[in-house]
């Protein structure tokens, strides 16, 4: 069986077996992510695949899985007592400010800036910040790039605002179109694959001297400053879920 909407997922649950597949991301409420590893155990297909699902909903998993390609010092912070050994890392390596990323928020309404990592120990020891977050160095004047891969299809803008460290659109940035490097199509091509992810928008920090690190990755995203149509972009995903769903992979 073929499952494509969540009513159907949902009533034929407990009879689903490694003979069923289902096409598009799972509508989870918070705390139903258990479901993704449940249904992995019983080897049901998943079209973006679980790994994927999961990493598109945790910004604190993204740290844990891809932090290689992230801003050096990015650290995923359980408890108390994760934020007490990044203080000593962080004070003879990483002094200055520090960014906080809660884990569920998105649209840079999630995106904290803190003068010191014992300024981000008071607020999680008074339990104003909740756990798990995100930790990283702030990096100065960086640009803020898109790319959407599709399959074949690539494009990238950038998002710039001169009044705000978060760039992004939703907090009133601008966009302008973005021609990426040879580096730059490596690393989104690199942290795809690591992710799983068979298309995703990718969100990189470029430095001054170009380096690139990763931000974020998530299988979906605002379109604004886009070029691709809702309606194209729609049909893309679409044409991949049908490839993928074409090729049983691997016995």
């Amino acid at each position: 069986m073929i499952i494509r909407d969540h009513a159907t997922l949902i009533d034929r649950y407990e009879q689903l077996g490694p003979e069923d597949v289902i096409v598009g991301r799972l509508r989870l409420r918070r705390g139903e992510e258990h479901l993704l590893l449940d249904l992995a155990a019983r080897r049901i297909r998943m079209i973006p695949s679980a790994r994927s699902q999961l990493l598109s909903r945790s910004k604190v998993f993204q740290a844990r899985i891809l932090g290689s390609f992230m801003v050096p010092g990015t650290m995923p912070i359980y408890t108390i007592h994760d934020i007490m050994a990044a203080i000593g890392e962080y004070g003879c390596r990483y002094p200055g400010p520090v960014v906080c990323k809660l884990d569920r928020a998105n649209g840079g309404r999630g995106i904290l800036l803190f003068s010191s990592i014992e300024d981000v120990y008071t607020q999680a020891s008074l339990q104003v910040l909740a756990f798990p977050f995100v930790i990283q160095p702030l990096l100065e004047d960086c640009r803020d790039v898109r790319i959407i891969r599709l399959g074949e299809y690539t494009e990238a803008y950038q998002r710039y605002n001169p009044d705000n460290f978060r760039h992004n659109l939703h907090c009133g940035g601008s966009s302008m179109v973005r021609h990426l490097t040879s580096p730059q199509r490596d690393l989104c091509r690199r942290v795809l694959e690591r992710a799983d992810f068979p298309y995703g928008h990718v969100d990189l920090l470029v430095t001054g001297s170009g380096t690139s690190y990763l931000s974020e990755v998530n299988l979906r995203g605002g379109l604004r400053g886009a070029r691709i149509s809702p309606r194209r972009y729609a049909e893309r995903i679409r044409e991949i879920e049908q490839q993928l769903l074409a090729d049983p992979g691997p016995s």
